[in-house]
């Protein structure tokens, strides 16, 4: 059940990710990500007075924190990368994210880092390397390049927030998670309002409050999931955004999948999946640390 309810919010977010990319090109990465917060907090807020408000204790607030700071600059880079490379080939760049998070779990929780890690860093490196050799043969021009590094530099900090979510979802509720995770992110954004806010057109309201709907719903679901499985094996549900990716870029913006994106995606899941020595590994190594 936690994998399914964890496919279904992989599958929102998913969604969400196309109408964020039509914001994006119109109203620029931060308003839309301002005024996606300011939607996603008045949500939570709404679900949390539903269940009950309960104090955070010292551990979940100090958790909400740091996991709204590394996520809200994580979306920046992904929404800003996003708006200027096709959407399969940054989600295909994102998949390293999964086995970045095997790596800083061996880092952070003193986890062995066996061989076959290693290789699938490798290995993962090439199909890196290949998605990147096909942008340069497809001639997207600089702001790609730039985009996909900003992609890369996202799928760090998200194998960050992977850690954190496990980590949270046995600290604090869904409601309470949702909500407080958007404010934290909503006033470090709003530390640069004066100067970068400004009020979105009436034809982008629609879409913010889609995107806002879409978030909470899926990050509500996929904090119970975290909940109630086994980190190492929920992060597999990632790699089917492929498919969503694919699709949506195709039918809304146009897009094609490269040969190369593909072949790059398939040698980075497989290193991914090679990766994982034990579905539970994470999870042991996890709720050891809290």
């Amino acid at each position: 059940m936690a994998f399914f309810v964890a496919a279904i919010g992989i599958g929102l977010f998913s969604i969400m990710d196309a109408v964020m990319k039509g914001l994006v090109l119109a109203i620029g990465v931060y308003n839309t990500m301002l005024w996606r917060m300011v939607g996603n907090v008045a949500l939570g807020t709404v679900a949390w007075g539903a269940i009950g408000y309960r104090r955070p204790s010292r551990r979940a607030m100090l958790l909400h924190v740091a996991r709204g700071i590394v996520g809200g600059a994580m979306a920046l880079l992904f929404f800003w990368g996003l708006a200027r490379v096709p959407m399969a080939q940054a989600i295909a760049l994102s998949y390293i994210a999964p086995l970045l998070a095997l790596l800083l779990a061996a880092r952070w929780l003193k986890e062995h880092v066996s061989r076959r890690t290693i290789w699938a860093a490798f290995a993962a490196s090439f199909g890196i390397a290949t998605i990147f050799i096909g942008q340069s043969r497809a001639a997207l021009g600089p702001e790609a390049f730039a985009g996909a590094l900003a992609v890369l530099a996202s799928a760090v900090l998200y194998a960050v927030n992977l850690i954190l979510a496990r980590l949270q979802s046995l600290a604090a509720r869904p409601a309470e998670t949702a909500c407080l995770q958007s404010l934290v992110i909503l006033l470090m954004l709003g530390c640069a309002a004066p100067w970068l806010a400004a009020l979105p057109p009436a034809e982008t309201l629609a879409p913010l409050a889609l995107a806002a709907g879409l978030a909470f719903v899926s990050m509500m679901l996929l904090s119970w999931a975290y909940a109630h499985g086994e980190a190492g094996y929920l992060a597999m549900t990632e790699y089917t955004s492929f498919v969503y990716a694919a699709v949506l870029g195709f039918v809304i913006f146009g897009e094609r999948v490269s040969l190369y994106t593909f072949i790059g995606a398939v040698v980075i899941v497989a290193a991914c999946v090679y990766a994982a020595r034990r579905r539970d590994i994470a999870a042991q190594s996890l709720e050891h640390a809290a």
